[in-house]
């Protein structure tokens, strides 16, 4: 049976009070035919109405396109989405409690849509604990209309997880390349696989409709089995598109570096402007270590991938977006989502996945406002619902956060002379705040739970502590008091901050090559007085020599020996390599110093193969150490050494 039909004709099969779930991230993969076509029956006939629209990614130009042409009154009932940045019209709908509006992480709802498809109609996930998605703070709700429970407090066993309930799908609207007319569909032109195939088996396995629209008709059975993502028995209908109805992005028809079909020369990018934003850009960027999987959130923090290609670092990292995009360079602002020269792509809920299992070794974020114990909102804030898109899972757990943002918005002036920073006029909205608006992310759970935190600005740093947060770093003329401490409505830790490195506030290239590969070891090792504990963090590392292990053994025997007591220690080797002709020497070495300097050790690393080979060689060099795998478990088993 031929399923190509017009578009008019496809969404005649969408029935007042139906479900209806959209795929697309950002301004990618809109399947923007359909949604143009809904929005004019609307207008024409006044129906359907009281929709529930469902959809992860927020999916529109801020202004008119995407799910802006569905955000009218009557048409939508309620709205449970993950991010509303991008589609004002429903944003306000939800602001004048027009439709019951509900916030959802991104990867809860990709889950979600995989549950819905298994007939489970339900997810359990340990995403969104003592934050707004909490049942015990806001659950989920963005307005007062929203006074249906949708999240539940559950606890098995003494741990908490949440429960999010689910819906059968009556129409999935989604997007592909080609449809051969039986409904089989490719995705060779996407720069997104999206969440597409959950969909479709979502709205199949509800008793639904499965609308997908494409760009060109090809004859029955003519594409390549292996090349088709979603099998034709799963298609209802299929809607061409004209090209203007069916862009890659917002911002191209057709890019075939965001496609994988060829990669273009990244040295011809354009740099990114020299000011505060890059200064904070650089100062995160000096973060990232060798062969660290690091996940880029939207906004600023998407430029982290500008830099490391201005740095010739890209190549070193595996910079990640969470759609499902691995390597190369991600795309800022409107393209944000896709990646120039990206070297593999997975669907959208397997990214989640990775995410939530604490795949991610570091994750650069943006952020709106920040109080004194670390707690951040990046999803509600100058009277907007912006929503939290995947911050939550991404925040939640990955091995080291990086918030990243300047110090203050709206009208902030600076200047940067002679490699010095001076405050021109102070913005008028303040990040730092004594309460937030909305908790995004628990800094009160992360520091319980031992993470590695830190908050990025123009003029100074912090790092997150047991006892909120700690000023670390303060930029080259910029003065404590009159241009930090007076704009805070809380007093930080303060031991002994140290300047920001100079390198930042110089107009070129800061020679990141070399800063991610050397060992970096005053920053490795710290210790801790008040616990008597010593942790390493060997992640990333790699030692090449005698020498690298020499100055490894040296760096920590400097710290150890004057406190004239054994200390308890904990060494992250996520990422760390030696060569094996000097693998036996650092063994000699851990061993020299386990036996003069510690009472007990805890070793850890989430690579399972890594796991095993160092806690043989431990065995054979006689070192007694527990080797397990993240860092709650270590903190676990020195209870047990």
């Amino acid at each position: 049976m031929n399923k190509v039909i017009p578009a008019a004709d496809a969404v005649e099969l969408i029935q007042s009070n139906d479900v209806i779930a959209v795929s697309g991230y950002g301004t990618n993969g809109v399947p923007e035919k359909v949604l143009k076509a809904l929005e004019e029956r609307f207008n024409e006939t006044h129906a359907p109405r009281d929709l529930t629209l469902m959809f992860a990614g927020g999916i529109g130009d801020a202004a008119d396109r995407g799910l802006n042409r569905i955000g009218k009154e009557g048409l939508l009932s309620r709205v449970i989405g993950g991010h509303y940045g991008l589609i004002p019209k429903i944003e306000k709908l939800a602001v004048e409690n027009k439709i019951a509006a509900y916030n959802f992480p991104e990867g809860v709802m990709v889950h979600l849509y995989r549950n819905i498809a298994a007939g489970k109609y339900g997810l359990n996930s340990h995403i969104g604990l003592e934050t707004f998605v909490d049942p015990r703070l806001d659950g989920g709700k963005v307005n007062a209309a929203a006074v249906e429970d949708l999240v539940f407090l559950q606890n098995f066993d003494g741990d908490e997880s949440l429960y999010f309930k689910g819906f059968p799908i009556n129409v999935a609207i989604i997007r592909g390349t080609t449809a051969d007319v039986n409904g089989n569909i490719s995705l060779e032109k996407e720069s997104l696989s999206l969440e597409n195939l959950d969909l479709a088996m979502a709205a199949r396995n509800s008793g639904g409709v499965v609308i997908v629209q494409v760009e060109r008709i090809a004859q029955a059975n003519s594409i390549d089995a292996r090349d088709v993502r979603i099998p034709g028995f799963m298609v209802d209908c299929v809607v061409l598109a004209e090209p203007e109805l069916h862009m890659q992005t917002y911002e191209a028809q057709y890019n075939p570096a965001l496609s994988g079909e060829l990669r273009v020369p990244l040295e011809e990018q354009k740099p990114m402007k020299f000011d505060e934003r890059k200064i904070v850009v650089r100062r995160a960027a000096m973060e990232l270590t060798q062969n660290a999987i690091v996940n880029l959130g939207v906004g600023l923090a998407a430029s982290v991938g500008n830099v490391a290609n201005e740095e010739r670092i890209f190549d070193r990292i595996m910079l990640t977006v969470d759609p499902g995009i691995y390597g190369g360079v991600p795309l800022a602002g409107f393209g944000f989502g896709a990646s120039l020269n990206y070297t593999a792509s997975i669907d959208h809920a397997k990214q989640f996945d990775f995410i939530d299992g604490g795949g991610l070794d570091i994750a650069c974020l943006g952020f709106a406002e920040c109080d004194g114990t670390g707690n951040v909102n990046a999803s509600r804030f100058a009277g907007r619902v912006t929503g939290c898109g995947g911050f939550i899972n991404i925040a939640q757990n990955s091995k080291k956060v990086i918030f990243l943002g300047t110090f203050s918005s709206g009208g902030l002036r600076t200047c940067i002379e002679g490699g010095q920073l001076s405050i021109v006029s102070e913005g008028k909205h303040r990040k730092f705040v004594k309460s937030v608006s909305q908790v995004t992310f628990s800094g009160v759970r992360a520091a319980r739970e031992g993470r590695t935190v830190l908050y990025v600005t123009e003029r100074c740093v912090f790092r997150l502590s047991e006892e909120g947060l700690e000023l670390t770093e303060i930029a080259p003329g910029i003065d404590m008091d009159r241009d930090i401490l007076q704009h805070l409505p809380f007093r930080p830790v303060i031991n002994t901050p140290k300047p920001m490195a100079d390198v930042l506030f110089l107009n070129e290239r800061m020679g990141l090559q070399r800063l991610i590969s050397e060992l970096s070891l005053e920053k490795r090792i710290s210790y801790n007085p008040g616990t008597n504990m010593l942790f390493l963090d060997f992640s990333g590392m790699r030692l090449n020599t005698i020498k690298d292990v020499t100055r490894v053994r040296d760096a920590v025997e400097a710290v150890l020996k004057p406190l004239d007591q054994e200390v308890d220690a904990i060494v992250n080797y996520d990422g760390f390599w030696t060569n094996p002709e000097i693998s036996e020497d650092y063994l000699d070495a851990v061993h020299y110093i386990q036996s003069r300097y510690y009472n007990k050790a805890s070793r850890f690393t989430t690579n399972g193969f890594a796991r095993i080979q160092l806690a043989k060689g431990l065995k054979a060099h006689q070192v007694h150490s527990g080797v397990v795998g993240n860092l709650a478990a270590a903190r676990r088993s020195l209870g047990e050494v």
